[in-house]
């Protein structure tokens, strides 16, 4: 009886998977349509305004000394944006990782509450955001000043539901609780059960977290243009009103970041679960 269930679902699920030339054109078509841009902002990068022609006089002008000043706005901004990645991160790994480590371990009944609190934010506008947050960012411009690392405060609610799911989903795959107590029961403190019991088990989910949050940091743009704070998305907002090569090679250049971080976490899944199945 078993194996003719087994046998009936596993037909089934084979019926409802798409074939394998489906698959490769909805993968083409996917493709195609995430690539033709990128492509056409290539080539217009590459474009010779001299000779008509295909050249890389456009890339090579981002070395040039006398450039320096023009994309100057750049550079500053991509700093800016660079140490709000930082303190980004450190929020999400210094307090939303132990909370939703608490909530797992001592207040399970909790959960739903925390979840949708820390999911709402995906559900809420960045204008409507930045409104709610102008009074709050008065206060601390009078406090810390108006750097643009206080940035990160807007930020760290911004990811909050990318990293939550990413680290949510370790936690799920993990038996946090008996990991827990088997090192209480051997006198670890909890610094110490969560910085090398669990966080180690966890490093996948905090990974992905991390660079994603780094990759929602460095494509923002809303929420920085509305409270006037300098990131790259405004300093190439900047630019491209002097010189629109610069601008599009400078996105091509911070999408292919993005992607390069989008490898590293797929990478970092597959090592995970090459070593668990070992």
């Amino acid at each position: 009886m078993k194996g003719a269930f087994n046998g009936g679902m596993s037909g089934t699920m084979n019926g409802i998977a798409p074939s394998r030339v489906t698959r490769w054109v909805i993968g083409i078509v996917i493709g195609l349509a995430f690539a033709l841009p990128l492509v056409s902002t290539l080539l217009y990068t590459l474009r010779d305004n001299k000779t008509g022609g295909l050249s890389l006089t456009n890339w090579l002008a981002l070395f040039d000394p006398a450039n320096a000043r023009l994309y100057a706005p750049i550079w500053s901004g991509l700093g800016n944006s660079l140490v709000l990645a930082v303190v980004t991160v450190l929020i999400v790994l210094l307090l939303l990782a132990p909370t939703m480590i608490l909530v797992s371990l001592r207040f399970p009944k909790l959960r739903p509450a925390f979840e949708f609190g820390v999911l709402l934010p995906i559900s809420i506008p960045a204008i409507v955001l930045v409104v709610g947050l102008t009074p709050i960012y008065l206060q601390i411009g009078r406090t810390l000043g108006t750097g643009a690392w206080t940035l990160a405060f807007a930020y760290g609610i911004t990811v909050l539901p990318f990293a939550y799911r990413s680290i949510q989903a370790s936690i799920d795959a993990v038996d946090m609780k008996t990991l827990a107590e088997a090192a209480r029961s051997l006198g670890a403190s909890w610094p110490t059960v969560v910085l090398r019991v669990l966080a180690p088990n966890l490093r996948q989910g905090l990974l992905a977290a991390s660079l994603i949050s780094v990759a929602v940091v460095l494509g923002e743009f809303t929420i920085a243009s509305l409270l006037n704070r300098q990131v790259l998305q405004t300093a190439l907002v900047v630019v491209n009103r002097i010189d629109a090569y610069a601008a599009s090679i400078f996105t091509l250049l911070a999408l292919l970041f993005a992607f390069l971080l989008l490898l590293v976490i797929g990478r970092a899944g597959r090592a995970r679960t090459g070593r668990t199945s070992s």
